[in-house]
C-alpha cells in the first residue's frame, strides 16, 4: 500500500508545487494565500495528506474540516485531490482516501463529501463507497473583490 503521510505548515512547499502545477497550469498561489493556508494547517482546519512514492509526492489531498448547524457538528470536505499521471491506477488515490478517512474517524467525523467536475473523478469515487448526495445542488456565485477588503 503507498505510505501516506500528514504534511506540516512548514512542509506545505512541494505538495503545493504539485497541486499548483496540475490544478492552476502551472500558475503559483499568493503569498497570502500560502499564509492563509499554514495558518489553517497548524489551526488543525486543514490537513494537507501526501501519497508518497520512493522519494517523490505522488498524490496530494486537501481535507477541510467545518462546522455544521443542521448536522450539529462537524463535516469534512475534500477539497483537492490530485495524482500524478504516472502514478494513477497504482492505488494512490485509494491510499489518500483511506487516509482521509482514518482522519475523519480520528476526530469523530462521520461526513465527508467532495465535489466532483466530470464522470472519471464521480467513477472513481463512487468505486470507493461515495454516493451521490440526495437533494444537494452545487450553485455557485462569484463575487467582485479587492485585495485590500481581504481578510488576512
Amino acid at each position: 500500500m503507498t505510505p501516506v503521510q500528514v504534511v506540516s505548515a512548514k512542509d506545505l512547499t512541494e505538495p503545493l508545487a504539485l497541486l499548483e502545477k496540475s490544478l492552476r497550469d502551472g500558475e503559483p498561489v499568493s503569498e497570502d494565500f500560502v499564509e492563509r493556508l499554514r495558518r489553517a494547517v497548524q489551526s488543525g482546519d486543514v490537513e494537507v495528506l501526501a501519497a508518497l512514492a520512493e522519494d517523490w509526492i505522488a498524490g496530494v489531498l486537501v481535507l477541510a474540516y467545518r462546522l455544521n448547524v443542521s448536522a450539529s457538528g462537524r463535516f469534512a470536505s475534500i477539497e483537492d485531490l490530485y495524482v500524478r499521471p504516472e502514478a494513477r491506477r497504482r492505488g494512490v488515490g485509494r491510499a489518500l482516501l483511506g487516509a482521509a478517512g482514518e482522519r475523519c474517524t480520528q476526530r469523530g467525523i462521520s461526513y465527508v463529501e467532495v465535489q466532483v467536475e466530470d464522470d472519471e473523478a464521480e467513477n472513481f469515487y463512487a468505486t470507493l463507497g461515495y454516493e451521490p448526495a440526495a437533494g444537494v445542488r452545487v450553485l455557485s456565485h462569484s463575487l467582485a473583490i479587492s485585495y485590500e477588503e481581504t481578510d488576512r
